[in-house]
């Protein structure tokens, strides 16, 4: 009985093997946002279809241009020799058989107004695929800058309650040897409580993190990610001026080009519109065949009339308003980037000059002021609170040096999307 379970439970185990889709279990995603970017151009789905898409229109180029097919059309004429015979389908004995072979031609520039209209409609798939990149570029950066921050913050955390416990223990002793109160070592146990608390907001907020950054590679929610190791580097200040940048993102950035891409196409979609003025042809020729000989031959054209004006102009109308629309749409895509550049400019500069503070100022005074807290708590010149203060000071200042980098590289990426490449 124990041999039959344990070879069910084998095959169940093989089945569930067979059965789980093959999850990357590469431990080094997630040190560095090289490896997250370089994973998700090859997994994120959204990514994959934007690209297939972009494709396909690139693939409709070639039969916008192209001349409809040839049509061939076979007419027996007579199939029963005006009552002297029974119906027939055979050419040799009907009265006549006309043979035609047809084509069907446009008005002149209409074919080459139909195939630049798909060039610049497979130029705006291509930027929207860059534009998806870039955007989802963008959203992995933020998701590690994020990942970053709360890594540092919970490492910073743990030390903290460390350094808590250790006052904790000075303030058993004095209160032991009656230098202090009780009340010493309660907030010591109450501040403790208040960092292991805080410490299960950020275990949470790494894993809702961690979820959304797993959703756009495309792997399980709970896949496992390796803890980031470091921050890329800022760009120099001098890379940051706006003018300069203003030019990159009006020359590069994927959304402006798909703007432009369909704007061009509007103009060429009204060029056309006004083009159905004029008739398309079709013209063709073939033989006639009486019993077993051929001996007509005949050439036809045909073409058809534009008397639907009223049709037409509406048609034209739409074109135009259009037209206008994709100028207004470019304009407003063009103000909001530049918008959008300016603000996370400001964003990353003021970043800068706070981790700067933090760094050269803040967290040196704190330092210091906790150091001499803590020998005035050990003197018994200063309370236990003013310790507590002193240690939260510190915290402060690591906190928002950590919180000022994570910002940077937020601000960094979103003008990096905006560029539609690395700066």
């Amino acid at each position: 009985m124990r041999a039959v379970i344990a070879v069910q439970a084998c095959a169940l185990g093989l089945a569930l093997a067979i059965a789980a889709p093959a999850w990357p279990q590469d431990k080094s995603i997630g040190r560095t946002v090289e490896s997250l970017l370089v994973f998700a151009r090859e997994t994120n789905p959204e990514y994959a279809a934007i690209r297939s898409e972009a494709d396909a229109a690139l693939e409709r180029v070639t039969p916008a241009g192209a001349l409809a097919d040839p049509k061939f059309r076979m007419e027996l004429r007579d199939i029963t020799k005006s009552g002297e015979q029974n119906p027939t389908l055979s050419p040799s004995q009907v009265g006549s058989t006309r043979y035609l072979l047809s084509q069907d031609l446009p008005w002149f520039g209409k074919r080459e107004l139909k195939r630049e209209i798909a060039e610049f409609e497979a130029e705006g798939a291509t930027s929207r695929a860059r534009g998806t990149w870039s955007e989802l570029a963008a959203r992995i950066k933020a998701a590690h800058a994020q990942r970053y921050y709360l890594s540092r913050n919970e490492k910073l955390t743990r030390e903290i309650l460390d350094l808590i416990v250790r006052l904790e223990k000075v303030a058993q002793v004095r209160y032991a040897g009656g230098l202090a109160a009780q009340q010493d070592v309660i907030r010591a146990q109450v501040e403790q409580t208040s960092m292991r608390s805080e410490l299960v907001t950020l275990e949470s907020e790494s894993r809702q993190v961690d979820a959304r950054l797993n959703a756009l590679l495309a792997r399980p929610a709970t896949a496992e990610l390796a803890q980031p190791e470091r921050l890329p580097l800022l760009p120099a200040a001098a890379r940051l001026d706006y003018a300069t940048l203003e030019e990159r993102v009006r020359a590069r950035n994927p959304v402006l080009f798909a703007e432009e891409a369909r704007l061009k196409a509007a103009e060429k979609s009204r060029e056309l519109a006004y083009r159905n003025r004029y008739p398309d042809f079709t013209v063709g020729f073939g033989p006639i065949q009486y019993q077993n000989a051929v001996k007509e031959w005949e050439l036809m054209v045909e073409l058809n009339i534009p008397l639907q004006q009223g049709a037409r102009r509406a048609q034209e109308r739409e074109s135009e308003a259009m037209l206008s629309a994709a100028r207004a749409r470019k304009e407003a895509t063009a103000n909001q980037v530049l918008a959008d550049l300016a603000e996370n400019l400001a964003g990353i500069e003021a970043a800068r000059r706070v981790e700067m503070l933090a760094t050269t100022s803040l967290l040196p005074q704190a330092e210091l002021t906790f150091r001499a807290a803590l020998a005035g708590y050990e003197n018994g010149k200063i309370d236990f609170a003013t310790l507590l203060e002193a240690q939260r000071q510190i915290r402060q200042a690591r906190q928002s040096q950590i919180k000022a980098q994570s910002e940077a590289q937020i601000r960094l990426a979103a003008i990096e999307r905006l560029l539609g490449e690395d700066l």
